[in-house]
């Protein structure tokens, strides 16, 4: 193997195994304490099945669940399970896993990221083995589309781990799913391997075409592309400035497709300066989103004036501004006068802070900011920390930073602008700014108690004003997946549901059929 595989530790793959790069360790394989993107979508794709999945239009299709109905006038969703899935111990997959699951994510000490969107779920009754009832505190509108995001867990390897202890369970590092692969094996921060699972029922799709998935971590732009081209990666994030790279080599093929991840920069609200909504105001005034998408994505995304993509129902495509005379007013009526030396001085102390982000690249967006900033005579240092070091800064209560940089991704549906949104949300960047405020409660309350689609519209169009309005989060933009693949496989879709949804149909084909 060459330096790639050398570096990873890897062996020698097997022919029908895809290896695909991610640029970071994945956060857990526990989808109760998971928010990192690609570790959700290999819980969801790879080792685990959720009881709905969506389908090519987006909407829930039958999965784990073959069939479901509501009861007692929209109280009770009746869910019939796929009795021939089984997990990777041999043991079935019941409604008794179903009922674990959904009270575990229900319960706010597992820490589940989107147990707000279960907060309607009064309890979840097994009535036999293949039926799980889940009852309501109040009829639903709508089919949840948590059950799409939600992998069904084995309650007989969890159910005697503390709620509270979900993160750090044993089954964390040797997990045993019921997904279309089995967990083989987990180098830490190198690679995480799956086996193809031979028994997926044929009601699910029944076993996927490759072989083995592999995904191995490789944080190094320049590393991911000299991966793609020597043949070891099959798939990998690229930057935009190696797309072009890639579109050249005859050997490789560029994707790109729409993604729901939203880029911003936190503030911790609660301390000077960023206590003083005009600043944060001055700071997103400051920032030239239209030379980001140009300079750091090259053209791969869309600024952003809030966290909602265009793709999302219900959005505000209200557009940002890029005010730099604007900015100055409101820093100066703030109390931050220019110093001869031109930076911001207030009570003699200057306007200096620190920025967290993840990883260890060129931070071509971090010092587009920071120049940004300069000129209105802000000094904003980069400090960089590896993903586990960096969620531990921003989930610390009382907070310790001072801004951080995140990528938020959603799911599709209108619980995607709660789990945005929603400032009591683990794991949101609400959470992370750790904001409260008022006039935004109401309007979540307005937008929570909507009926119509009219009312809906209207109502979380307000939470999207209100946000702007007290501007905990600068928003940057939406971005668009971008990733580079061998032309030696074929079957691959991505779009707004995620890079592995179709891996299950995923092949690979000889190099003369290239």
């Amino acid at each position: 193997m060459l330096a790639l595989a050398a570096a990873c530790g890897a062996p020698p793959r097997a022919p029908g195994v895809v290896v695909y790069a991610s640029g970071t360790e994945l956060e857990s394989i526990n989808p109760l304490v998971t928010i990192h993107p690609l570790s959700r979508q290999v819980q969801r794709y790879v080792l685990f099945t959720t009881l709905a999945r969506y389908d090519s239009t987006l909407r829930p299709a039958p999965y784990a669940a073959r069939a479901w109905e509501w009861r007692d006038g929209g109280r009770v969703l009746r869910f019939h399970l796929v009795t021939a899935l089984r997990w990777d111990d041999g043991r079935p997959t019941t409604a008794r896993d179903v009922a674990f699951t959904v009270l575990a994510a229900r319960d706010p000490a597992t820490g589940y990221p989107r147990a707000g969107d279960l907060a309607a779920v009064d309890t979840v009754i097994a009535v036999d083995d293949s039926t799980a009832d889940v009852r309501f505190d109040a009829p639903q509108p709508t089919f949840p589309l948590v059950f799409c995001e939600l992998p069904i867990l084995p309650a007989h390897l969890l159910r005697g781990v503390p709620r509270r202890a979900m993160r750090t369970a044993a089954f964390n590092d040797a997990p045993v799913g019921n997904g279309p692969f089995r967990f083989v094996s987990h180098l830490p921060d190198q690679r995480w391997v799956f086996a193809r699972n031979d028994d997926f029922p044929a009601a699910m799709g029944g076993p996927p075409t490759l072989r083995g998935f592999v995904v191995a971590v490789v944080d190094e732009a320049t590393t991911k592309f000299a991966g793609l081209a020597s043949g070891e990666l099959d798939v990998a994030g690229v930057s935009p400035a190696m797309a072009r790279l890639v579109e050249r080599d005859p050997t490789l093929r560029l994707i790109t497709y729409p993604v729901l991840f939203e880029t911003g920069i936190v503030l911790d609200t609660h301390r000077p300066p960023f206590d003083d909504v005009r600043v944060r105001h001055a700071i997103s005034l400051a920032i030239d989103r239209d030379r980001i998408v140009r300079a750091a994505l090259d053209g791969f995304g869309i600024p952003a004036a809030g966290p909602v993509a265009p793709e999302v129902p219900y959005a505000d495509t209200t557009p940002p501004v890029f005010d730099p005379a604007r900015a100055d007013s409101l820093l100066g009526a703030a109390g931050w006068r220019r110093g001869p030396d031109g930076r911001r001085v207030r009570a003699g102390r200057p306007f200096v802070f620190t920025l967290l982000t993840v990883g260890s690249g060129d931070n071509a967006l971090e010092q587009l900011v920071q120049s940004d900033l300069a000129a209105r005579g802000i000094t904003m240092r980069i400090r960089q920390l590896e993903l586990g070091a960096f969620l531990a800064e921003a989930r610390s209560r009382p907070k310790r930073f001072d801004a951080l940089v995140t990528g938020v991704s959603g799911d599709l549906s209108l619980a995607y602008l709660r789990a945005m949104f929603e400032s009591r949300q683990a794991g949101s960047a609400l959470d992370y700014a750790d904001f409260h405020d008022a006039a935004l409660d109401s309007a979540f309350a307005r937008a929570s108690a909507a009926r119509t689609d009219a009312e809906r519209g209207a109502a979380w169009r307000d939470v999207q004003r209100e946000l702007a309005r007290a501007e905990p989060v600068v928003w940057l933009y939406h971005a668009r997946g971008v990733q580079g693949a061998t032309r030696r496989l074929r079957g691959v879709t991505m779009d707004l549901r995620g890079e592995l949804a179709t891996l299950a149909q995923w092949r690979l084909v000889s190099r003369d059929s290239r």
